[in-house]
């Protein structure tokens, strides 16, 4: 039979059942967080910034504010009074041995602020 014949197909289709949609509480993108916080970032700046309660993260690079406050909410058990996000660009780096160039993946970073009195153990 050619591609595009010239012949209509003359049986009847049955009409399709109406399929019903069975969605988890756990899937989609409110309910799942577990993708969200990749790891704490640990740096001078950010240990200085622990002291008054700013816990820096890696995150997603799909992650939102929203997100981000329901995954620490969810993984350390407290509240966070706002959440601040910035965007750390691609560097292009050279190695010392072949002399060759590369590209070092940029990501996202986010400031966790807590509530007065909050902290969070990382170890």
């Amino acid at each position: 039979m050619a591609l595009f014949s010239s012949k209509k197909n003359t049986k009847a289709k049955a009409p399709k059942k109406a399929e019903v949609a069975v969605v988890s509480s756990n899937s989609g993108v409110r309910g799942d967080v577990s993708h969200v916080l990749k790891n704490p970032r640990i740096t001078e700046k950010a240990s200085v910034h622990q002291n008054i309660g700013v816990y820096t993260f890696d995150v997603a690079h799909s992650a939102t504010k929203t997100q981000i406050m329901q995954a620490v909410r969810e993984t350390y058990k407290v509240s966070p009074a706002k959440v601040r996000i910035v965007q750390i660009p691609s560097k292009t780096t050279r190695n010392m041995r072949t002399g060759r160039y590369g590209v070092k993946s940029g990501g996202k970073k986010a400031y966790v602020y807590l509530k007065n009195g909050e902290t969070i153990t990382i170890s």
